[in-house]
C-alpha cells in the first residue's frame, strides 16, 4: 500500500471522527446539565424586617426586666458613641426609653469573624417593629408586619362565667370582651345563668403563622334564660355597628350594667338588713362586688352633678341623663379623670374606680337608678333601642341576616369542661 493511500485512509477517518464529536456537541448544546439548571434557578432572598438577611447573623432574643437599648448593643460590642446617635436619630421616630420587658428583638450581623451589628429591630408590638439601621448612615425607621386574617367560629356552654368558658374551650378569651362589648345594653352579664350558651363567627389574626388576637365579631348568638339574642354586624353610612334579628340596634339609652364580669352582692330592696347597721332598713340600689381599683363606667349619657364625699356614702358621682333619668355610684374609691361637678359624660366614659369609702363592709360600687326622683331597680329598666337599619338598608342587611343566620345555626354547642385552678 502506497504512501497517498494510507494518507488518504488516515484523512477519512479522522474526518469521520470529527463529524461525530460536532455531532455529539450540537445535540448535547440544548440539554443544560444538573449545575447549570441550579444556577439558572430563580434566586429568592430570605427576608425579615424588610431586609435581606441571607447574608447575615441572626439573634434573637426578648428584653429583659430593667434592660434598655444600651444594655443589648454594648453586648454586641456596639460602642456608646454610636449608640447615643442612634437615640437622638429615634427620638421622632420612636423613644428607646419605652422599650418593654418581655418584648422581642433581633439583632443582625455581619458574618464575618466581627460580626459587627448592621441592624437592631424591637418588636413594639405583635406587628409593629422598629428598625434601627447601624451600617454607614445611622437611621431609624417603623414597619408593620402583615396581618393573616382568617375567619372563625367558637361555641360555648356556660358553667360559671363567660371568660371562663373561653378558656375551658380553647378559645380568645378576648372574645369574653367583645362579646360583651356587644351584648352590653341586651344581657345583664352579672345575671347570666349556668346553661346559657354562646356561638360566634368571627376572626382570628395571624402573624407569621402566630394567632396575635382576635378581630371583628361578624355574627353572634347568645342564649341567656332560654331566650336567642342574635347580633349582626352591619355598615351603614360608612358606620360599623350591631344589629338584632329585627333589624334593631343592640345600643341602648343605657348599659346594663356600670362594671364588666363581677356578681351582685346585694339587690334593691325596700327592707334590707344593713351589713352594718344589723337593722333593716330601705337599700335602693344594687351593689356589685368587685376588686379594689375596677373601673365604673357611666352606663349613660350625661351631665355630673355631683362627684365629691358624702357622708356613710364616700366618695360618689352623681349623673344627669335628661330629664327624667339620673344615675349615682356610691363608695368609689376615686374619681375617674376629669369627673367633676357639670362635667359632660359619655355612654362607657370611666367615672371612677371601685373602692370601699365611707359605710363599707369591703370593697364594692353601690349604683342606684332615679325616675324623676324615685328609686327604681336599675336591673328591671327597659331602655329604648338606637336608630334600627335604615330603610333603604333593609334589603342588603336580610341577605346579611339570612347568610350568618344559616351558619350560626348550624354550629354546634360545646359542651365546657371545667378547667382547675381558674
Amino acid at each position: 500500500m502506497n504512501i497517498k493511500r494510507i494518507a488518504g485512509i488516515i484523512l477519512l477517518v479522522v474526518g469521520a471522527a470529527a463529524i461525530i464529536l460536532f455531532s455529539r456537541l450540537s445535540s448535547n448544546k440544548n440539554k443544560p446539565s444538573e449545575e447549570l439548571t441550579e444556577i439558572n434557578e430563580e434566586y429568592v432572598p430570605q427576608m425579615a424586617y424588610g431586609i435581606i438577611i441571607d447574608s447575615l447573623v441572626v439573634y434573637k432574643d426578648k428584653i429583659k426586666k430593667n434592660q434598655f437599648l444600651a444594655d443589648i448593643l454594648l453586648g454586641y460590642k456596639v460602642d456608646y458613641q454610636k449608640i447615643d446617635l442612634l437615640s437622638k436619630r429615634s427620638k421622632k421616630v420612636f423613644d428607646v426609653r419605652k422599650i418593654k420587658a418581655g418584648n422581642r428583638y433581633t439583632v443582625l450581623c455581619s458574618n464575618d469573624t466581627l460580626q459587627n451589628v448592621q441592624y437592631f429591630v424591637y418588636e413594639s408590638s405583635p406587628t409593629s417593629y422598629v428598625v434601627f439601621d447601624l451600617r454607614d448612615s445611622v437611621h431609624v425607621h417603623v414597619g408593620e408586619k402583615e396581618i393573616d386574617v382568617r375567619l372563625n367560629t367558637t361555641s360555648g356552654t356556660i358553667s360559671s362565667s363567660l371568660w371562663n368558658a373561653m378558656v375551658e374551650n380553647n378559645a380568645d378569651p378576648n372574645l369574653a370582651n367583645e362579646l360583651s362589648e356587644i351584648y352590653a345594653w341586651a344581657i345583664d352579664f352579672f345575671g347570666i345563668q349556668k346553661g346559657d350558651y354562646y356561638k360566634v363567627i368571627f376572626e382570628e389574626l395571624f402573624v407569621e403563622g402566630e394567632c396575635i388576637g382576635v378581630g371583628k365579631v361578624y355574627a353572634a348568638l347568645f342564649n341567656h334564660a332560654d331566650f336567642d339574642f342574635y347580633a349582626f354586624y352591619f355598615v351603614q353610612d360608612s358606620i360599623g355597628d350591631y344589629f338584632d334579628d329585627g333589624a334593631n340596634s343592640m345600643r341602648r339609652t343605657f348599659l346594663k350594667a356600670p362594671l364588666r364580669f363581677k356578681r351582685i352582692s346585694s339587690r334593691f330592696s325596700h327592707s334590707r338588713l344593713h351589713p352594718i347597721l344589723k337593722v333593716r332598713r330601705p337599700h335602693h340600689g344594687v351593689d356589685y362586688a368587685a376588686a379594689y381599683g375596677t373601673p365604673v363606667h357611666a352606663v349613660g349619657e350625661g351631665v355630673v352633678t355631683f362627684a365629691a364625699r358624702k357622708g356613710a356614702n364616700g366618695n360618689i358621682v352623681k349623673i344627669k341623663h335628661n330629664g327624667t333619668y339620673t344615675t349615682a355610684y356610691l363608695h368609689l374609691s376615686k374619681f375617674g379623670k376629669g369627673i367633676k361637678q357639670g362635667a359632660h359624660v359619655k355612654q362607657g366614659d370611666v367615672i371612677g374606680y371601685v373602692g370601699s369609702t365611707g359605710r363599707s363592709t369591703g370593697p364594692h360600687l353601690d349604683f342606684r337608678f332615679y325616675r324623676n326622683g324615685k328609686a327604681i331597680d336599675p336591673l328591671k329598666v327597659k331602655s329604648p333601642p338606637a336608630k334600627p337599619v335604615d330603610t333603604v338598608n333593609l334589603g342588603e342587611y336580610w341577605t346579611i341576616v339570612e347568610k350568618y343566620r344559616e351558619q350560626l345555626d348550624s354550629i354546634a354547642v360545646q359542651e365546657t369542661k371545667p378547667v382547675a385552678n381558674l
